[in-house]
């Protein structure tokens, strides 16, 4: 089981403002789907951090994102080993297969694979 890289995703109301703070610490802007936004280091282009207003198709926000390289077999593992899956094993139409699972600290894990 693969990770290829970690994200923190902070809920802002203004995805502006957070570009633009964390423009200066050296953050570029490398994805915006309008409802989320990531930034990157140009150096470092797995340092992301992502602001998100609300989740475009699950009912709760998640707190962080772990992409990986097999989602399915990621998704099988959590399932079954008991693990609360709070947003069900899916393809989004921005290229992502997906799911949310909850931390034994209550965060909500984005678990996905690029399609």
């Amino acid at each position: 089981m693969a990770v290829r890289r970690v994200v923190p995703n902070v809920q802002s109301s203004d995805v502006q403002e957070s570009r633009e703070f964390y423009g200066l610490l050296g953050f570029e802007e490398v994805m915006n789907h309008g409802w989320i936004m990531t930034m990157g280091s140009p150096s470092s282009p797995t340092a992301q951090v992502s602001f998100m207003a609300a989740d475009k198709t699950a009912p709760v926000t998640p707190d962080l994102s772990v992409e990986v390289e097999d989602v399915d077999a990621v998704y099988a593992v959590m399932r079954d080993n008991g693990a609360e899956i709070v947003h069900p094993l899916q393809d989004e139409e921005w290229g992502v297969r997906r799911f949310f699972v909850r931390d034994p600290n209550g965060q909500v894990v984005n678990v996905l694979g690029h399609r």
